[in-house]
């Protein structure tokens, strides 16, 4: 035997054993890597804010409805002239408030002033209600797409585990073609040792080995990928330790076909956030629609004031005492109805913006559903031919292995050259995969109708 042959002979065995040691990866299964994914993607935690967001506007806008008080306390220290006249409070002009003088008096006094006023907007002609309505609209459009984005996010984690299946699948079959090119390689070389075996056999034999190795790698490089993603999508750093994913049997059975008429896409969670997106647009416009209308308020209202110009006789007393005790006290009770008329056109456009948009929301509701209906009648047209195409590997399989035992014997007895020998090993490595990656796919597209009809329970308890 060859020096090669005896190093091969005693390196894969080494190899096999460091490679069966446990790693004390935690163990996932589907079901529990959905969970997992709902509670810690970034995505989802963003969402659920926003649910709570909307609820807090929600309670916001409820507060409407509590009466407003409004208390202040001033002091000042100001002159005290006037004319007679009016003027126009534009929101910056100061009270002209002082006695009516023909002449200016510079010299400046204190004063005091403090008042409460209560405001209860009892009856606005549903303009509260509706601006109710509209906040609870966005809870339900929040929370619609709270379920939305865990379905998708769902839908995503589960076609990435059964991606991380068929390439950990990949990778074993991958690792039982280097052993049979390894076992090959040694029993070739031991036939050249001995002058049975043309020297280019063992070259040939070696090359195949190599292959053998790389297409390992490969497949063990794309099996490690995987595992990141799925990582990221169940919320783990990728420098945790890797995770190590239950098979389930997903390469021994096939799920049973779906009954079409037994569901319907109508509560889909795509549609479910259309339809919410629709009736909030509606209710923003029944919202802005009653922005016109009037505001019946009830106030109650009390102040007091004190000056160091004097009630009684018009002197100055220049102190702070003087000017800090109150004089004067004032209450009010009354009812006030106020209304701008000419808000009518500006709440008539926003109600029409907002019918524009429950008319576009329309239209892409009906897009999506047109979408929905044809990637249904897609994924179960697919996933016939997956199911037929998994039925079929079977067949392929024990074709290929039958031709390997047989072109092996041949070799062996010196029937035939290695290229066939090598050529009916390629094709047991094809066959292999393509048996693991057929059954995968019926699982994927099995995956995609429950994706289409919004409902992944039938998909779960297939498991």
């Amino acid at each position: 035997m060859s020096a090669n042959g005896v190093y091969y002979r005693w390196l894969l065995p080494i190899l096999f054993v460091f490679a069966a040691v446990p790693i004390h990866a935690q163990v996932v299964s589907l079901e529990s890597a959905l969970d997992e994914a709902q509670a810690n993607y970034p995505e989802i935690k963003a969402k659920q804010a926003l649910v709570k967001s909307a609820e807090d506007e929600k309670k916001a806008v409820a507060n409407a409805y509590i009466p407003t008080l409004s208390m202040q306390h001033q002091y000042t220290y100001a002159t005290s002239n006037n004319v007679e006249g009016s003027f126009y409070p534009n929101g910056v002009t100061i009270s002209p408030s002082g006695g009516v003088r023909t002449e200016n008096i510079n010299d400046p006094a204190f004063g005091v002033f403090t008042s409460a006023m209560v405001e209860w907007n009892v009856y606005g002609f549903g303009k509260l209600n509706a601006q109710n309505n509209a906040a609870k609209a966005g809870i339900i459009t929040q929370e619609a797409e709270l379920d939305n984005s865990i379905f998708q996010h769902k839908v995503k984690t589960a076609d990435a585990y059964l991606m991380l299946l068929i390439a950990e699948k990949l990778t074993e079959i991958q690792e039982k073609n280097v052993q049979r090119a390894a076992s090959f390689y040694e029993a070739v070389s031991a036939g050249v040792s001995s002058g049975l075996r043309s020297g280019v056999d063992s070259s040939l034999a070696s090359a195949e080995y190599a292959k053998a190795k790389i297409l390992y790698l490969e497949s063990e490089r794309n099996e490690n990928a995987r595992k990141y993603q799925l990582m990221e999508l169940l919320g783990r750093n990728a420098e945790e330790e890797m995770i190590n994913i239950d098979s389930m049997e997903f390469f021994s059975k096939l799920p049973m076909a779906f009954k079409s008429e037994e569901y319907t896409i109508n509560q889909h969670p795509v549609l479910t956030l259309q339809q919410a997106k629709m009736s909030q647009a509606h209710q923003q416009g029944v919202s802005a629609n009653r922005e016109f209308y009037p505001d019946i308020t009830l106030v109650g209202a009390a102040w007091a004031r004190g000056s160091g110009v004097s009630n009684s006789d018009n002197s100055y007393h220049t102190d702070f005492a003087s000017g800090t005790e109150y004089q004067v006290q004032n209450y009010l009770l009354g009812v006030a109805i106020k209304w701008v008329p000419t808000n009518f056109f500006a709440s008539r456009n926003r109600q029409q913006k907002y019918e524009h948009i429950v008319e576009q929301q329309t239209e892409t509701y009906n897009q999506q559903q047109l979408g929905l209906k044809r990637q249904l009648r897609e994924s179960e047209m697919q996933y016939k031919v997956m199911v037929e195409q998994a039925e079929t590997a079977p067949i392929q399989l024990h074709a290929a292995q039958k031709a390997y035992k047989q072109a092996a014997a041949r070799y062996k007895n010196g029937l035939t050259d290695l290229p066939t020998m090598l050529q009916s090993v390629v094709a047991l490595n094809r066959a292999e995969a393509d048996y693991a990656i057929a059954y995968s796919n019926v699982w994927r597209s099995y995956l995609m109708i429950a994706a289409s009809k919004g409902d992944l329970s039938d998909f779960i308890e297939m498991l």
